[in-house]
């Protein structure tokens, strides 16, 4: 991972990451064949082509090449990997093992860095970091993830609804990692992918009646996403992200992703002269609670979570086990930031110097806030 990177990655298990749920149809539908039009409210593979995933991928692959670009490793390093690729090779193994670019040009390019989002006002921040990653290796992973998860969504429920799942989880994923991990830059597009599984169980859910083998396909998505979470302990990936990203896609499925019931979609389509014994309800009772309950969980995190993150709050101080859900130490490795400082300090005025890279700063504290001297060492290291 790149120095003092927090990188995000969806690891596709076989094809797992496309929806694992068959086409859905009732348990009627197992005895007679509905007709073709009835079909089609279930299956809008007929109605909607797939450009906007397609398209969110060549962006992202666009600004990995303008990042190498900018990244310009030769004039930096004597030690470039693929140095015949010029100002696109790539930084020392040592650096970054994932074949990308420096800490400094994906802070410059966008990433997420809380000191720099809160305290001088780049909340635009939380958005770009989605659309940028650590190396080669992470956006293949990234963009391998989401062509397999997000084409089949956008064929099932269209581009605007997908696009907007999208570009919200990744800013939800965006946000939780801000909250937690506040030393270091973070990158990556898996909170946004993390957002498509959790849309995929929820949709699962609020559909529950018109799927078949429902337990199949819901215990196969539940292993899905058990595995990729479980990426997210070791040490460097950005494990708040995904959950975040997860999180935020599994209230929207609720909301974005409802289906009518098979009942109205027939008398809707019923032949003229027919005569329906009983008027059918569009959505399901338990539909339209989960559809409320959701909305009002959103508003509220986005709101909780805005204000906690702009008076600066670390919720590391409120919880003092939730870093393990981000990594989990072994003998194998540990999971402190790489960013690491000596410190002196004489009255208010601080003396930083970074051990990375031997780099050292004086600063004037306000106050005596630890979170506040961990973010300055971060930014020193950076």
């Amino acid at each position: 991972m790149t120095n003092g990177v927090e990188i995000k990655v969806v690891q596709p298990v076989g094809r797992a990451s496309e929806p694992t749920t068959s086409v859905p149809v009732t348990v009627a539908a197992a005895h007679q064949q509905p007709q073709r039009h009835e079909l089609d409210e279930f299956r809008p593979l007929n109605r909607w082509v797939p450009w906007l995933v397609p398209g969110f991928t060549v962006a992202n692959i666009v600004v990995f090449v303008i990042t190498m670009y900018v990244n310009d490793c030769p004039k930096n390093s004597t030690s470039c990997v693929a140095r015949f690729l010029g100002r696109f090779s790539f930084q020392p193994t040592k650096e970054n093992p994932l074949l990308g670019p420096s800490s400094s040009t994906l802070e410059n390019m966008g990433a997420l860095e809380v000191y720099k989002a809160v305290h001088q006002h780049q909340a635009w921040r939380l958005f770009t970091c989605v659309w940028l990653h650590a190396g080669v290796f992470h956006i293949l992973a990234n963009m391998l993830s989401l062509i397999l998860i997000g084409i089949r969504l956008e064929q099932e429920f269209g581009f605007v609804r997908i696009g907007l799942l999208y570009v919200i989880s990744g800013f939800g994923g965006s946000l939780l990692s801000a909250l937690f991990i506040q030393t270091g830059i973070s990158v990556g597009a898996s909170g946004a992918l993390f957002g498509l599984l959790g849309s995929m169980l929820s949709e699962l859910i609020t559909n529950w009646t018109i799927y078949a083998s429902k337990l199949a396909a819901l215990l196969t998505l539940v292993f899905i996403i058990i595995i990729n979470l479980a990426v997210g302990i070791l040490p460097h990936v950005d494990n708040f992200a995904h959950i975040g990203g997860f999180v935020t896609g599994f209230l929207l499925g609720f909301v974005f992703l409802t289906r009518p019931q098979f009942g109205w979609v027939s008398q809707k389509n019923a032949p003229p002269g027919y005569v329906a014994t009983s008027v059918k309800a569009k959505h399901n009772a338990y539909q339209y609670v989960l559809w409320i309950l959701s909305l009002i969980l959103l508003i509220m995190w986005f709101t909780v979570g805005l204000i906690m993150l702009l008076k600066g709050v670390d919720l590391n101080d409120h919880c003092s086990w939730c870093h393990y859900l981000s990594c989990i130490p072994t003998s194998k490795w540990n999971c402190r930031s790489r960013a690491s400082c000596e410190s002196s300090q004489i009255g208010n005025q601080l003396n930083l110097t970074c051990i990375i890279n031997g780099r050292s700063n004086m600063y004037i504290l306000l106050e005596d806030n630890s979170s506040q001297l961990q973010q300055l060492c971060s930014q020193l290291c950076s």
